[in-house]
């Protein structure tokens, strides 16, 4: 591309982004045999993967290992395996979740409680804490028992 295709791509897209306003995140089930990990925010009710938003110039992959370090400790050390696109309405009608699943990596740190997360830790399938959320819960059905995934969060 010549240096005004570029900035007239450029130009379309921001504007573009500031008519759509789409937001793109990233969460992570790391899973241990029978265990997945999971976290507690401070701003929002219930236990959830770790995951956060993708930032400018990030891809999905590189901000889902980013989250995951960040928020629990543990460094992706195998492939992220995409398992599905999720429109996630409860945060907004233009918010889409990439969700990533991953057996493979190992501990960098211990997890510390912070103003973002506040609670974490690796909890059998079968015996979940009663404040997971309805889409966490959903997702680990679709993994663990081959429910169809659906397309919402």
């Amino acid at each position: 591309m010549t240096g005004w295709e570029k900035f007239r791509t450029k130009l379309f897209l921001f504007g573009i982004g500031l008519l759509r306003r789409m937001t793109l995140g990233v969460r992570v089930a790391l899973i241990e045999g029978e265990r997945v990990f999971l976290v507690r925010h401070s701003y929002v009710k219930g236990w959830h993967f770790p995951g956060g938003g993708v930032e400018p110039g990030e891809t999905a992959e590189a901000s889902a290992v980013r989250e995951v370090l960040e928020e629990t400790g543990y460094r992706i050390a195998g492939p992220l395996k995409l398992f599905g696109v999720y429109l996630n309405a409860t945060a907004s009608d233009r918010d889409h979740v990439l969700f990533f699943t991953c057996d493979r990596f190992e501990k960098e740190r211990s997890f510390k409680s912070g103003m973002e997360i506040v609670e974490a830790g690796w909890f059998d399938i079968n015996d979940l804490p009663e404040e997971v959320t309805k889409g966490t819960r959903r997702r680990l059905e679709e993994i663990f028992e081959g429910k169809a995934p659906i397309s919402r969060w």
